[in-house]
């Protein structure tokens, strides 16, 4: 069973499209985002930020449950001088990036734990390695998220379970297509492969995780050589 966050756009939607294609049973979760029309029970509506929901949604799939692979797509970001930021806005990408992310592990780790076998992936990015004006909301919960899967890892090696977190560069895909095409071109002159990333690198890099008992607690970069 492979769950995935974030799963009616952008790279959460890629992956969810791939691993669906493979044969595997694959369910996605979305919130702000409506999904195209896809097969029955493979699309739920679940906000991760909140605690008992993510928690009524585990019992809804209980009986599916079995070999869980979660992957953490869902992210948020808002982009803004910390001097100036909108505290609302500020916590709500903190409250989703990382808070989401742990309710899902939380409530994903009372199953893998039982079983003795699960994989975790956790979405940082190349801005939480940067400095980058204008990203403390985004930068602060992806970085949080190395920390949290280094503890979890220590905690759970022992039950077969691994967690690991890929730290993304820039892709075709997502967030990078909302960004003027002369920004883009910058960026792209920053990256040294010249261009932005197939999301298939990401799609391969979950499969090897999964297959890799013996990776737990990486982090991972997949950003064309950027820093």
């Amino acid at each position: 069973m492979i769950i995935i966050t974030g799963a009616s756009r952008g790279i959460g939607k890629f992956l969810f499209e791939k691993f669906s294609e493979q044969g595997n049973d694959v369910i996605g979760i979305f919130n702000s985002t409506k999904p195209e029309v896809t097969k029955p029970n493979s699309m739920y509506m679940v906000d991760i930020t909140d605690f008992k929901q993510v928690g009524d949604f585990f019992t809804t799939i209980k009986d599916r449950l079995h070999e869980v692979v979660l992957i953490n797509s869902a992210g948020a970001n808002y982009s803004g001088f910390a001097h100036k930021a909108n505290m609302e806005l500020w916590k709500k990408t903190v409250n989703i990036n990382l808070f989401g992310t742990f309710h899902m592990i939380h409530h994903a780790l009372n199953v893998m734990r039982v079983e003795n076998w699960g994989r975790i992936v956790n979405f940082s990015s190349v801005v939480a390695q940067m400095s980058i004006p204008g990203t403390s909301a985004y930068a602060a919960s992806k970085s949080a998220l190395w920390g949290l899967s280094k503890a979890i890892a220590a905690e759970s090696a022992s039950k077969g379970i691994t967690i690991n977190t890929l730290n993304l560069g820039y892709f075709n895909i997502g967030m990078i297509t909302e960004v003027t095409p002369e920004m883009q071109e910058i960026i792209k002159a920053k990256i040294p492969v010249g261009q932005f990333g197939d999301p298939h690198n990401i799609f391969e890099a979950i499969k090897f995780i999964i297959q890799a008992p013996y990776l737990t607690g990486a982090s991972i970069d997949i950003n064309g050589g950027i820093r």
